[in-house]
């Protein structure tokens, strides 16, 4: 099985779909600097918010991309702990996507165990970043205003593994997602080959769907 591309080359992901979370993922996810958007890709979170709205990307005429979501759950806000919540580390990855990708999907570690120590876990990290391109090792913008305080935005780190919040105006990374399988069919990828979780068990393209030759 080969990957889908737009330019017909067959060569380069352009997406990939995240069959736990049903919404595809743009294989660059800074991808505001490659195109040029952006020298490095940190933007305030109106201007991500305002990008990601306005994009088509490689031409695929595929419109209604958006920022990742956080889920707030439990008391009003951000229930801060080491596991379980909404906010902080080994977080309950239901409550955020790019948790998900984190965590269950790429099989990383947060900076901290879910026990009370203060002494960094041994291999935290972004240490997989599957076949994604240009996943930086930063923080990243949700789409999920903090709504106890609406100038603050949710974000994740995937540097630590943390979930948490922030002023809307610090400059982070964005990544782009998509609702559904926008694409075309379904190129299962062997677990083996990308060392992965079985979140992504799909690639696909962004090109409207195509009869194969």
């Amino acid at each position: 099985m080969l990957p889908r591309s737009l330019d017909g080359d067959n060569t380069t992901a352009e997406a990939y779909y995240d069959t736990v979370l049903g919404i595809t993922w743009l294989a660059d996810a800074n991808y505001s600097m490659t195109t040029g958007h952006d020298a490095d890709g940190l933007m305030d979170w109106d201007t991500a918010m305002g990008w990601v709205s306005s994009l088509n990307p490689y031409g695929s005429d595929i419109t209604d991309w958006r920022m990742p979501t956080v889920t707030d759950t439990g008391t009003y806000g951000c229930n801060y702990a080491r596991s379980g919540t909404d906010c902080g580390f080994n977080v309950d990855t239901a409550t955020g996507e790019m948790a998900s990708m984190f965590y269950d999907t790429l099989d990383n570690l947060a900076f901290y165990d879910t026990s009370a120590s203060d002494t960094p876990q041994e291999g935290w990290g972004l240490s997989n970043t599957g076949p994604f391109s240009n996943l930086q090792p930063f923080n990243y913008w949700s789409s999920t205003p903090h709504t106890p305080t609406m100038s603050y935005a949710w974000f994740f780190s995937f540097n630590v593994g943390q979930q948490y919040y922030s002023n809307k105006s610090i400059g982070r990374h964005a990544w782009a997602v998509h609702d559904g399988d926008v694409g075309a069919p379904i190129i299962p990828i062997p677990g083996a080959v990308w060392l992965f979780g079985s979140g992504l068990i799909g690639l696909i393209g962004l090109a409207r769907r195509k009869a194969n030759a």
